[in-house]
């Protein structure tokens, strides 16, 4: 999938109207991805159309297939009209699930709608102490083939940073059909209210301090994987950290919380920015220095090594 430029702008809120989304392109975005269709957001509202109707399971079924296929339409619908309003960008749709059995068909729709491609958005929270760790991989990749096996368009894996090995992870995806790979989702995170002793939401943007797990994971992957593009997520908020990233191996990168805080005017401003830098640099394209300072090609590389990190705090006297 070729883009005109490596910003990509991240499933949210911001890409939930087409309207919105050819304006992402007027203001010189690379790619959309659409705002995620969520599993549980349908079943929420199928069990808030069923409250205290527990007594007739017929209409309970009724009405959650109903919700959950006008949910589906509504999305496809969304599909259509943002590949209407994007005449030169791709439109990529996000699914966001944890069944395999639900998900698999519908992604043949996507296909159908005119997605240029399948944004994959599995979370798996595995909570029980007696679980192999192998389930969560038969998890992911049981979904990943049932998807791949009925759709021909691109399918981009978005996972989180909690694997024990992300680079042996992102490879067993690869193999079982994946074309790419967003490093890293961020997901929702709890807090606690101390003062009124409850759980409740943690602030929803990143923080530029959270970069620094992004480009490791990034140059790892893509030293041990350079024919599998990554998206880099998490942390991105400048055009510098957009460089760093590509620097590291990343083919794209995906923007968010920066265009909450500072508007569309972010993606032009990054692109001129950046081009100044490859003109400063000598370099003509992205790909010259794609990669160049990945775990395969960075001469310090061990830098992204845990150990170094211990060394380097145990090394310094002062603050």
């Amino acid at each position: 999938m070729k883009l005109r430029n490596p910003l990509i702008v991240g499933s949210s809120g911001l890409t939930s109207k087409a309207d919105k989304n050819g304006k992402w392109e007027e203001a010189g975005a690379g790619a959309v991805v659409l705002k995620s269709l969520f599993e549980e957001q349908i079943e929420a509202q199928g069990d808030l159309l069923m409250a205290g109707a527990s007594d007739y399971p017929e209409a309970e079924d009724y009405v959650r297939a109903y919700v959950r296929a006008n949910g589906r339409e509504e999305y496809l619908q969304l599909i259509r009209d943002s590949k209407a309003a994007c005449h030169v960008i791709p439109v990529i749709a996000s699914v966001n699930c944890y069944r395999a059995d639900t998900w698999a068909d519908f992604a043949a729709e996507i296909e159908r709608a005119g997605a240029d491609a399948l944004e994959l958005n599995v979370f798996y929270l595995d909570t029980d102490i007696h679980s192999d760790s192998r389930e969560v991989l038969r998890h992911y990749s049981s979904i990943l083939k049932d998807v791949r096996r009925r759709i021909s368009i691109p399918i981009i894996m978005k996972i989180g940073k909690g694997f024990s090995t992300i680079p042996a992870f992102v490879n067993r995806l690869q193999g079982f059909g994946a074309n790419a790979v967003v490093l890293f989702n961020r997901y929702y995170r709890p807090d606690i209210d101390i003062e009124r002793c409850r759980i409740v939401a943690a602030p929803p943007f990143s923080d530029p301090s959270e970069l620094g797990d992004t480009l490791r994971w990034t140059a790892i992957v893509s030293g041990a994987l350079p024919d599998m593009p990554i998206a880099a997520s998490t942390g991105v908020h400048t055009w510098q950290d957009a460089i760093k990233c590509i620097l590291a191996g990343a083919s794209a990168v995906q923007l968010c919380s920066t265009l909450y805080k500072h508007g569309a005017k972010v993606i032009p401003e990054m692109i001129t920015q950046i081009a100044d830098w490859m003109e400063h640099t000598k370099y003509e394209s992205v790909e010259e220095f794609r990669g160049r300072l990945s775990l395969s090609n960075a001469a310090d590389a061990s830098m992204y090594e845990r150990t170094q990190f211990m060394k380097y705090i145990s090394s310094r006297e002062t603050i």
